[in-house]
């Protein structure tokens, strides 16, 4: 049976080309379109779609307010597509927290190169967020706003959590279960010398959900690693430090990493530790035209394991694929401590699967118990 889609877009343009593009899927099969986000909603209650593709600026109900009506009354996998701007990364970063699945770039030339491929992943990523399910809810915790923002006003105000309903948990449906929650039972005792966190799809909420539990004096400092084009990772640093106790802000070469402060990966390039284990500090590169993900999880990883060996707590969240599997094997093999996020919580549970049946995490965590692990782990609980 084809997965059923509902196309919303206020372009009669842009809802046939992305209703011909969809329809040319076996698996999947347009059922319906709308032209504003009042439509959309009514449109999801009366066809009950599997996925909802949405555009963000639309007449009447924009698509950030229709996703949280969707949310509230029939919660369903929604995909956004949005401009790789800077407003449009704030936006798209509200449509997320309000309960979106995942986002693409509107522009097809932006998602890929060649244009078969930007049809192969729009599909793709239709089909990965089509199984999931609701299951409870897994929105982030509001943060109370933080001291230190500098953000103008009008910054601060579309950094506000959504006031609105509960996001749904949603997880893929195909599982061998080596997801099944296996909690660390107690702190192991090691010591540590630097966090590192890979994620992709679902993960903006995932790192708001873990990052805003963390208190301003963590012991330790950050890499973040999040599969996001470059228009998107300045506003979403800036997002996570307006809400968290600890500083976050988007890597730049030559920083030298310090306690309580959370380094995020630029979209388009490569973050790499240099340096040694007591004054290490970050080199970013170009992307590099072989490597599929630019950030890359495998590239941090692996250079944290050749600066700090196994004085590494490493995390793999929600995502597509498996990238982060090799970066995490670099690392256990140096004696560090890798953790996955368990199937449940997870949007897509594609790269921490990828870490958990090779046997290289040692725990599957949900995600609202992931930043207490975490503080106990490093002696903070």
């Amino acid at each position: 049976m084809s997965i059923k889609v509902l196309v919303v877009d206020d372009s009669s343009f842009f809802r046939r080309r992305v209703s011909e593009i969809i329809n040319a899927d076996p698996l999947l099969e347009v059922v319906g379109t709308a032209s504003n986000g009042r439509e959309a909603v009514e449109q999801v209650r009366r066809l009950r779609p599997q996925v909802v593709t949405m555009d963000i600026e639309m007449p009447q109900m924009n698509g950030i307010e229709a996703v949280r009506e969707i949310m509230r009354t029939n919660p369903v996998p929604v995909l956004m597509f949005s401009s790789l701007t800077y407003e449009g990364a704030r936006s798209t970063l509200e449509a997320l927290e309000a309960g979106a699945a995942d986002f693409l770039p509107k522009r097809f030339e932006d998602i890929a190169n060649d244009r078969a491929n930007a049809i192969a992943l729009l599909q793709q990523r239709v089909r990965a967020i089509a199984s999931r399910r609701s299951l409870g809810s897994s929105r982030p915790t509001p943060a109370p706003a933080s001291p230190r923002s500098t953000l103008s006003s009008r910054t601060a105000v579309a950094s506000k959590p959504a006031t609105t309903a509960p996001r749904p948990a949603l997880r893929t449906g195909t599982s061998s279960d080596v997801g099944a929650v296996k909690m660390p039972s107690r702190p192991s005792g090691k010591s540590y010398k630097l966090l590192a966190i890979g994620t992709s799809t679902g993960g903006p909420v995932a790192l708001q959900k873990i990052l805003t539990l963390l208190p301003a004096d963590f012991p330790l400092p950050i890499v973040l690693v999040q599969h996001m084009p470059a228009a998107f990772t300045p506003a979403f640093a800036q997002r996570l430090d307006s809400l968290c106790k600890i500083s976050v802000k988007e890597a730049q070469g030559g920083e030298v990493l310090k306690p309580g402060c959370a380094y995020l990966a630029p979209g388009g390039k490569q973050m790499l530790i240099d340096g040694s284990n007591r004054a290490a500090k970050l080199t970013i590169r170009d992307g590099g035209e072989q490597l599929n993900y630019k950030p890359s999880v495998d590239v941090t990883f692996g250079s944290a394991a050749r600066i700090y060996k196994g004085d590494v707590l490493g995390v793999i969240l929600t995502g597509m694929g498996a990238d982060g599997r090799e970066g995490s094997r670099m690392l256990k093999r140096e004696g560090a401590n890798i953790w996955a996020q368990d199937e449940a919580s997870c949007v897509v549970y594609g790269m921490p699967q990828a870490v958990a049946v090779e046997q290289i995490s040692s725990c599957s965590i949900p995600l609202d118990k992931m930043a207490d692990c975490i503080l106990k782990e490093v002696g903070r609980r």
